[in-house]
């Protein structure tokens, strides 16, 4: 009797983690309208936990066939992410004189209340030459002034909110032009034209689609659609960098849909693999890399997570490299 309540419990616990991943590889897949979907989608690595649990469970209880099962379910889900662990880019000392490097950091402030202190120190600390800040509000804009940013970044587009999350901005140390305010999204999102010494004008997008899990998802998949849009058409103009909270994973199909428009996650092209970067305030480590710095024709030289005190976000810095 005990052994075959021990079968019933190995192969209860194997069957749940085998759903548990078949449903993860649908919601991978699909590219849904449905919120609560969208939501889970962005736990999808985690939710491959529960297939190994029952793997291991399977093995231990000799159950075979759910043991197979449960492998052929975890091959599957490791073919999807493994592009992101094979580096396709010259490692950072990769020789590349005749190259033009752009370092670009990203940073989310969370309605303005991250350390405007730390977000200057990482900057100059980062040899930072363009920064893309989502949530900026009227008082960051002071603290970051007060803290040395515009000592650092001589040009800027800003365009902060009084206060809440929509605001944007970009700071440079190269000059900019053709600032603009794109159009069809809920947030802030800005581009611009760097004037980079030595290299054709680099378009930089600052972007910040709508939160899925606030925003209704017709309107969070709308969003998406239109930031593909955008990006094709920046790509004509030569030399693209797309940094900033895209509040989607690369386990949302939106989010590969915007690296078929013809470009390359920096952390992938470094081998890193998902880098998440929140939540930070939860008081446990971030689940989720939501927070991206995209190139079109750009290498990936260097990538690094840097923390941003009193925001919700990691921030991100990267040295993009232009032939």
């Amino acid at each position: 009797m005990q052994r075959t309540w021990i079968r019933i419990l190995t192969g209860s616990i194997a069957i749940l983690g085998i759903v548990i991943g078949v449903a993860a590889m649908v919601v991978y897949y699909t590219d849904t309208r449905i919120n609560v979907l969208i939501a889970l989608a962005s736990f999808v690595p985690l939710m491959f936990v529960a297939v190994v649990v029952g793997t291991l469970v399977a093995l231990i209880g000799r159950r075979w066939i759910l043991a197979g099962v449960s492998a052929l379910v975890l091959v599957a889900g490791a073919l999807a992410y493994a592009p992101l662990y094979v580096a396709d880019a010259a490692p950072e000392d990769a020789s590349g004189d005749d190259g033009v490097r752009l370092r670009v950091m990203q940073a989310n402030l969370m309605i303005g209340l991250a350390d405007p202190t730390v977000v200057v120190g990482q900057a100059r600390e980062g040899a930072v030459d363009v920064v893309t800040i989502q949530e900026l509000t009227d008082a960051s804009v002071v603290g970051l002034r007060d803290a040395g940013m515009e000592e650092l970044f001589p040009y800027s587009y800003l365009q902060p909110h009084m206060s809440g999350g929509g605001g944007a901005g970009i700071y440079s140390r190269f000059p900019i032009s053709g600032n603009r305010e794109l159009d069809g999204y809920g947030p802030v999102n800005l581009a611009t034209e760097v004037e980079v010494p030595g290299s054709e004008p680099v378009t930089l997008l600052a972007v910040h689609p709508g939160p899925a899990y606030i925003t209704p998802a017709d309107i969070w998949t709308t969003e998406l659609d239109t930031l593909r849009d955008d990006l094709e058409a920046a790509s004509d103009s030569g030399p693209v960098i797309v940094s900033g909270d895209f509040n989607t994973t690369y386990s949302h199909k939106k989010f590969r849909n915007l690296l078929d428009a013809g470009y390359s996650d920096a952390a992938a092209q470094l081998g890193k693999g998902l880098i998440p970067t929140y939540p930070t305030d939860k008081g446990t480590p971030a689940v989720v890399g939501i927070d991206h710095i995209l190139s079109n024709t750009g290498h990936a030289r260097s990538l690094e997570r840097i923390d941003l005190p009193g925001s919700d976000h990691h921030g991100l810095i990267g040295e993009i490299e232009f032939s």
